[in-house]
């Protein structure tokens, strides 16, 4: 028995890890090797990252992960959420410390932007949802400010591209974080330079696009002596996490809707062709890059930030759960109370979330949820709920039903939401695997080293290696009552 072994590492909006993926005889294992925290670090009035920690961390990873293999890793890919950024110079040193997408720099930035371009014409250019963290928007921010290291700055990288240049000294930008800046146009297939013009944001930083899956070369010679790794590639993965994520969904049929689930919950469907008309831009639906080049047509929702922040403020306030403990309150709550739409702007960075929920069932004339399980509930159902309204969107825009919602990743963990999603959409819902983006981004550089010949093969080693769970709905009359209520908020 051969085997091949991967590094994925994977950062994450709570943590970071680096996974060791070992494929086998058709079966992929998968060990965490290394965890650490992940998060914004607040300077003044503003929200970085923390990158040079994280590079120590992913350093430290590397290197345990190397001693457990005795140098044998084929390949290493990387991950992160979308749209943030760092910024180099003439001599390729980082540009001080790159922002976190929740720094309040951007607040009122897409009005400011459609001053000068209308909304119609950046969501022709580019098929983006429109969200303030958008890269265009963290960009115009800058401009705005006339700030200096945009002034010196020669070369933009997406943090997965960041940290790619950090393992190898290559610069370049992967297909699939590139399409989440809003700055890239999926129908020409490059960057969008008349947009960028004419919001005076520098063209010249914006470099060559590399396919899903390009070997980029390998680490650095200092990098490889540091970490014991001497023949290791680095892959140019699906460098946004959904992306690697939804190349995990098990599925074996089109007629499908996958369901990101975690910090955001990024809903969507698979198309060749990106979908730009006015329809969806009304929906304000994203098109973004896919293994395989596909579009990964889909909305971006608040997802469980809502109880994560809820969870987060109540352990300031001396009251702390872990995850099961939060679920069980929020099942042992009464059912079909007060609802909250969980896209409103102010469940974007509130600073203290159980009040900003409870503020919007005030001043919407609903009854206060007043206990921890009580809010749990209203944001679970509300999810839930919101779920049904994004999957009936994506069936008009595309033209066709989806009967199956695939949920993936670290919130198919809670068992309470899955079964709330197959209540509200009344649809089959199979959740798993848990770590989707780990082991999407291992496919990608499995399919990149010649381990396995396509996505649809590595499908099939996923459904042969790792468990799912399906649900059925119950209690349609009650959630489409509850569904009607929600409709008043949209």
């Amino acid at each position: 028995m051969t085997s091949s072994s991967f590094a994925a590492v994977d950062l994450g909006a709570e943590s970071g890890r680096v996974i060791l993926g070992t494929l086998a005889d058709q079966k992929l294992k998968i060990e965490e090797i290394h965890r650490f925290p992940n998060g914004g670090v607040r300077l003044g009035y503003s929200l970085f990252w923390d990158v040079l920690r994280l590079w120590d961390e992913i350093k430290t990873g590397l290197a345990t992960a190397a001693e457990k293999t005795d140098g044998m890793i084929g390949s290493i890919g990387l991950d992160t959420w979308g749209v943030d950024f760092g910024l180099l110079d003439a001599n390729d040193n980082l540009i001080g410390n790159p922002y976190h997408y929740r720094d309040p720099r951007t607040d009122g930035m897409l009005d400011t932007v459609f001053e000068q371009v209308p909304a119609a014409e950046v969501y022709a250019q580019t098929g983006i949802q429109f969200m303030q963290l958008n890269s265009l928007f963290q960009l115009y921010a800058l401009v705005q400010a006339d700030d200096p290291g945009l002034k010196i700055a020669q070369t933009f990288l997406n943090m997965p591209d960041l940290f790619n240049f950090f393992l190898t000294g290559i610069k370049a930008s992967e297909f699939s974080i590139a399409t989440t800046t809003q700055c890239y146009d999926p129908t020409k297939r490059t960057w969008a330079i008349d947009l960028l013009e004419k919001l005076n944001i520098p063209t010249h930083l914006f470099g060559e696009i590399v396919e899903t899956g390009a070997v980029l070369g390998p680490l650095s010679p200092s990098l490889s002596a540091e970490l014991g790794l001497e023949n290791t590639q680095v892959i140019a993965s699906a460098g946004h996490d959904t992306a690697s994520a939804v190349a995990a969904v098990p599925t074996e049929t089109d007629d499908y809707i996958y369901l990101s689930s975690g910090t955001w919950s990024l809903m969507g469907v698979e198309l060749d062709e990106p979908l730009i008309s006015p329809e969806s831009l009304a929906a304000n639906v994203t098109n973004e890059g896919g293994v395989g080049g596909k579009i990964r047509f889909l909305k971006n929702i608040v997802g469980l930030w809502l109880v994560q922040e809820c969870r987060r403020q109540w352990s300031a306030d001396g009251r702390d759960y872990d995850y099961a403990e939060l679920t069980a309150l929020a099942a042992d709550a009464p059912q079909f109370g007060p609802l909250i739409d969980p896209s409103d702007a102010r469940f974007l960075a509130p600073e203290n979330m159980p009040v900003a929920i409870q503020a919007f069932c005030r001043d919407t004339g609903q009854i206060v949820p007043q206990t921890e399980g009580a809010i749990l509930r209203t944001a679970l159902e509300s999810l839930a709920l919101e779920y049904r309204w994004v999957a009936e969107q994506l069936d008009t825009l595309t033209g066709k039903p989806h009967p199956i919602i695939h949920i993936i990743g670290g919130g198919t963990q809670n068992k309470l939401l899955n079964q709330f999603a197959a209540n509200a959409t009344g649809r089959k819902v199979i959740t798993g695997p848990v770590e989707a983006t780990a082991i999407g981004n291992i496919l990608v550089q499995a399919i990149a080293t010649g381990e396995i010949d396509s996505l649809a093969a590595g499908r099939a080693i996923v459904r042969n290696s790792f468990e799912v769970e399906t649900y059925a709905p119950q209690d349609q009359a009650q959630w489409e009552a509850a569904y009607q209520r929600y409709l008043k908020f949209k």
